[in-house]
């Protein structure tokens, strides 16, 4: 079994953890002229379910990320207080809006120019936030979050298939992590924009890289837990029909199937490994080829005598300026 650490209850907070059960065991089109590369991601991304669209287009959505305090704090943080020199006078890429928050921060932080570049019609409650800045819209209120006047640019697209001419940003902000840091698949779409978008000297992707954490765990109620389901299928008279033909396919796709939630750390049966940074992705440098197949290893020093239930997992992101762009920014090494 493998667990996963809630991405929503945290993707969903900076450190998620994720959970998946084991059966137990001892201890869209581009220019001619873009590169190869960036043609085939921006035509594997294109073809993403429109209902993924559909679904952050509703504001009950969007709350719930708004709502998880870690994950929102953190960024508010990162962009206002501790990179706030990064974004100061800066032209500002965000990747995926949603409802604007990263865009409302990078402008609170004194940024000239964002573009809020969203592909769900979740833009056009967007632009309900930025008439209400100028004071416009429905109700006549006067203007609140002035502070956004003139600074946010909405692009209703994905971001591989925007028309329009965008000079090179100073800094590419997004949420783009999922359960365990590449669910969802938008880390391609946040490699394509920093390809395509980022200034090549001093430019800034914000987070800069995830580090990925797994550990053996021992749950026994999750396992009985998990166990419990698979019994349904040893019903042999359920309407009149014996289901335990189905009851290995049931244990089999049960237990491989990853459990996303929180578990108690005290579960851990070992450290996450004997490297304390996990396997880290360098989101500066890591290519689209490389986040759709790799390896984590994994060293571990078991503390006690148990059964394994499962495997943890989860990831921590960091938001650390390139050494570039502290050279070009002296009020980042203060």
């Amino acid at each position: 079994m493998t667990v996963y650490g809630s991405d929503d209850q945290g993707d969903d907070g900076a450190d998620r953890r994720e959970l998946a059960p084991t059966p137990s065991s001892p201890a869209s089109p581009t220019s001619s002229s873009q590169s190869p590369l960036l043609s085939t991601v921006a035509d594997e991304v294109s073809h993403r379910d429109p209902g993924y669209f559909q679904y952050y287009a509703q504001l009950q959505h969007q709350q719930n990320m708004l709502q998880d305090y870690m994950r929102t704090s953190t960024y508010f943080s990162a962009i206002t207080q501790a990179g706030a020199p990064l974004f100061l006078n800066s032209v500002v890429m965000d990747v995926g809006a949603g409802s604007g928050i990263l865009s409302y921060f990078a402008a609170q932080a004194g940024a000239r120019k964002v573009y809020a570049v969203e592909a769900s019609k979740m833009a056009n409650k967007m632009r309900v936030m930025l008439d209400a800045a100028r004071g416009q819209g429905a109700g006549r209120h006067p203007a609140r979050n002035g502070y956004l006047q003139g600074r946010i640019e909405i692009i209703e697209s994905k971001v591989e298939d925007i028309r329009q001419e965008i000079d090179k940003v100073d800094v590419i902000i997004s949420e783009p992590i999922g359960v365990l840091l590449v669910h969802e698949r938008m880390l391609e779409s946040f490699i394509y924009a920093r390809d395509k978008y980022l200034k090549p000297t001093g430019g800034v992707v914000y987070p800069s890289s995830g580090s990925i954490h797994l550990a053996p765990v021992s749950d026994a109620a999750l396992w009985s837990e998990t166990m419990s389901k698979v019994r349904f299928w040893e019903q042999s008279a359920f309407y009149g029909v014996d289901l335990r033909p189905f009851m290995e396919l049931a244990y089999n796709e049960y237990f491989t199937a990853p459990v996303v939630g929180c578990f108690n750390p005290r579960s851990l049966m070992a450290d996450c490994c004997l490297q304390s940074r996990g396997y880290t992705v360098d989101f500066n440098t890591v290519t689209a080829e490389e986040i759709k197949s790799f390896r984590v290893p994994i060293e571990w020093d078991i503390k006690y005598t148990g059964i394994i239930h499962a495997i943890g997992g989860w990831f921590d992101i960091a938001f650390t300026p390139p050494t570039d762009a502290t050279l070009a920014n002296p009020l980042l090494s203060e």
